[in-house]
């Protein structure tokens, strides 16, 4: 097979030895237009997973890699006069241009034909003449531009600058220094390469560079470095650096680029590394994925017969690695743009969320790493609550408004489709009080509706009739009667997207029959098939407003502890918020301010007729995910504004207001948005923020709320699964201090499941001690075997 492989950086040149070993017959042709000794960069840091992968694949490479490595355990978050040390995670680090003399060298041995110093022909033309393109030409990737039919890259610029240096003082671990300045902060990301250097990289978020007085010069010259910018950072860090050096490669102003690309092939040319993916810097480098790109891509070729079916398997197999890791890499590069907003937090907490950031380092497995650190910041949250009682974040009691919860979790509130004529029955008395039986601080009703016309489905509960007040007032009897947990009334009306069929008969589709006229701020349907509703005149808004108001006072007649007013996922009143849904041109709608008067004006009449003791709170959508519509800004002063009327807490969830949305599904996607307006909003206003979506695991929660992303989590679909999750989630974590059901009590510790259950020999114990957290760090000697570095 002939190969054409565009750029000889260490993805391409990764790629073409391992061609080239797995099949010498392959003539494999490398073009590079730079030097061989010029490299722009300082280091580059693995992980022990992609580590492996190296070794198995040619070990060559690896012993030679291994041979330069400076190896760590510990990150060093330098915060606000501390220093904060987590252990147990494992990199190791290299000096970029020592990995490209060992992969050229590689080559060389392997009979690689490397080309530098030369532009690659068309890659056209070398598609034509040559088995296989492989375009690893980096994130200005010319190829994917002259495919980008195929290719559809999408490329998001992000909002913070940074430059990358290098310096002669040799970090010992991994560092964050975040730095205090008149300008806002800055964060420094650190980290040694060798015996001799680290490699030192400032970040700030765009505002806070102009406010800092960096500029970007327009004038420089291809490799030439901003020796002004560089000027003042030495002036800004001398304290961090303590005289040591910073020296420049290539070292100007960057803004961060994600791209994506819906494909990765083009007939017989595919992409590899950046030109196809990149992935912020604070999770894993681009060299790490290029690598580990390179690696798949040989393999599959040696696999599969064919070109074609190989780089489809090559796909396959990639994309939902990358997809993972751009997550973890969007999360963490939004926090280090939102910096800002947790500059407040105790440095404990600060430490514990800078190091979760990603979401992929968790509680749980951060305790695994380093107990000694987690138990440390368990402490501190503790000494912040009332009774200071060492537990698991979760289960730490929470007072809303001045309602008490005797922890931290929630049944989401969610629709079931099964009330008859809007009156709960035996059913919602299973239901919620079955997630009552099972630990939950507090839960929460599915959307009430407060009229016919304001139900979604025939099967939707309402509360505006007395049969209706009757029924929940036997929910709400058992609950309080039979468990520890508070229950809450979410109230809404379904405005546009009603009269449709059950969820499981179609979800949002209409009636076959005995469809009711639906109503919203504007006459814009929710999809071509829905109605087209009645656009609500001010004299019908006011009668609507009173629905609102009676409902409420039957709930406060029933018993429910909590209210929330249901203004998300473009039922009515979330469909006022939205300027993709609430086109009016009166007082209700045009401006931000305009917009929110009606679901304002609506919660104030509420929160009048609700008793002064019982919290209210409000679930909004922080995005609709479509552009044009709300966005995480208007999202913090939608919060803002109901949090200066009175709201005890803003549940936080997203989307559903368009049926175009595309929301970016993922593991705990919703709680960026909570934590922003947490952050800047729950605060400052002492409101509580409850984070939603996707958070399905205890570890999840002990997470987001040990990090200050939220004050408590809400979950459905986990307590679907499983109606006693919490006190689950207790046992699991040997947490006693939960109130199991008496009758359930014979069933608070887990059964044996097998043998294995069982503890092992006394000897053994002995033998192996207790388990210790691994906190080497990198201190650079002389190996007289080696003529490298080692570490202790």
């Amino acid at each position: 097979m002939r190969i054409a492989v565009l750029g000889g950086g260490p993805g391409g040149l990764y790629f073409a030895a391992l061609a080239k070993q797995l099949d010498p017959a392959h003539e494999v042709t490398v073009w590079e237009r730079n030097a061989p000794d010029d490299t722009f960069g300082f280091g580059v840091v693995f992980s022990d997973e992609t580590l492996g992968g190296i070794e198995h694949a040619d070990t060559e490479i690896f012993q030679a890699m291994r041979r330069e490595f400076a190896r760590w355990d510990d990150i060093d978050v330098h915060y606000r006069g501390t220093v904060l040390t987590s252990g147990g995670h494992g990199f190791a680090a290299m000096s970029r241009k020592r990995l490209l003399g060992i992969l050229q060298q590689r080559c060389a041995d392997l009979g690689v034909r490397v080309e530098f110093r030369t532009e690659a022909p068309d890659v056209a033309s070398l598609s034509d003449v040559y088995d296989l393109v492989v375009a690893a030409d980096g994130v200005n990737s010319t190829t994917r531009a002259r495919f980008a039919e195929t290719f559809a890259p999408s490329l998001e610029a992000r909002r913070c600058k940074y430059i990358w240096l290098g310096t002669d003082l040799v970090f010992d671990a991994f560092k964050f220094f975040v730095l205090d300045t008149p300008a806002g902060a800055m964060q420094i990301h650190g980290y040694p390469y060798g015996r001799e250097a680290s490699t030192f990289i400032l970040e700030l978020h765009d505002d806070v560079w102009r406010r800092a007085g960096f500029s970007a010069p327009e004038d420089l010259a291809p490799g030439e470095s901003d020796e002004r910018s560089i000027d003042l950072i030495r002036e800004l860090c001398a304290e961090v650096l303590d005289g040591h050096k910073v020296f420049a490669n290539n070292s100007r102003w960057t803004g961060f680029t994600t791209v994506r690309c819906a494909r990765w092939h083009h007939g017989n040319v595919v992409l590899l590394g950046d030109a196809a993916h990149t992935a912020h810097f604070s999770i894993g480098s681009g060299t790490k994925l290029a690598m580990e790109d390179a690696l798949a891509l040989a393999a599959c070729l040696h696999e599969q017969r064919g070109v074609s079916g190989a780089l489809t398997a090559y796909e396959q197999e990639r994309r939902p690695v990358v997809a993972s890791t751009q997550r973890a890499a969007q999360a963490s590069l939004e926090w280090f743009e939102n910096i800002g907003q947790y500059t407040g937090q105790d440095p404990h907490q600060f430490a514990f969320n800078i190091v979760t950031r990603s979401r992929r380092v968790t509680y749980d497995n951060l305790r695994m790493r380093d107990p000694e650190f987690v138990a440390g910041v368990d402490r501190w949250f503790a000494s912040e609550q009332e009774g200071g009682e060492v537990r698991p974040p979760m289960f730490q009691p929470f007072r809303l408004g001045g309602l008490e919860l005797a922890n931290r979790v929630v049944v989401s509130p969610m629709d079931m489709y099964s009330a008859r004529d809007g009156v709960p029955g035996d059913f919602h008395l299973v239901h919620l009080g079955g997630k009552a039986l099972g630990g939950a601080g507090l839960v929460m009703t599915e959307m009430v509706c407060v009229s016919p016309e304001g139900r979604i489905t025939p099967g939707c509960t309402g509360l505006y009739t007395e049969d209706q007040e009757h029924a929940w007032r036997r929910v709400v009897d058992f609950v309080h009667g039979q468990s520890d947990a508070k229950i809450g009334l979410q109230l809404g009306h379904s405005g546009r997207k009603g009269s449709t069929r059950l969820m499981w008969e179609g979800i949002d589709q209409p009636l076959p029959g005995g469809n009711w006229e639906v109503c919203g701020p504007s006459a814009i349907p929710y999809s071509a098939v829905n109605q087209t509703p009645r656009e609500l005149t001010v004299a019908e808004l006011a009668a609507v407003r009173e629905q609102f108001v009676a409902a409420a006072r039957a709930g406060t007649r029933a018993g429910f502890d909590l209210l929330e007013l249901h203004c998300a996922h473009g039922y009515l009143l979330s469909s006022f918020l939205s300027p993709l849904t609430n086109h009016r041109t009166d007082v209700y709608g045009g401006s931000p301010a305009a917009r929110l008067r009606f679901p304002l004006e609506v919660f104030d009449a509420v929160r009048e007729v609700w008793p002064v003791e019982r919290p209210m709170t409000v679930r909004i959508s922080a995005t609709d995910w479509y552009d044009g519509g709300i966005g995480a800004e208007e999202a913090v002063e939608i919060a803002r504004a109901f949090a200066e009327h009175g709201a005890a807490g803003i549940d936080v969830s997203t989307g559903q207001v368009v049926s175009e949305e595309a929301p970016a599904f993922g593991r705990s996607y919703q709680t960026p948005y909570a934590d922003r307006i947490r952050n800047e909003i729950g605060r400052e206003y002492g409101v509580a923020v409850i984070a939603v979506g996707a958070i399905s695991s205890y570890d999840d929660v002990n997470s987001l709320i040990l990090a200050g992303r939220a004050d408590l989590c809400a979950l459905g679909r986990p307590h679907l699964y499983d109606p006693q999750w919490t006190l689950h989630a207790a046992a699991e974590q040997g947490y006693a201090g939960v109130r199991w059901p008496k009758a359930y009590a014979a069933g608070s510790r887990a059964p044996q499941s097998g043998r294995t259950d069982g503890p092992r020999p006394r000897l053994e114990l002995i033998r192996r001690g207790a388990p210790t957290t691994a906190h080497a760090r990198w201190r650079p000697v002389s190996d007289p075997t080696s003529g490298a570095s080692a570490r202790r």
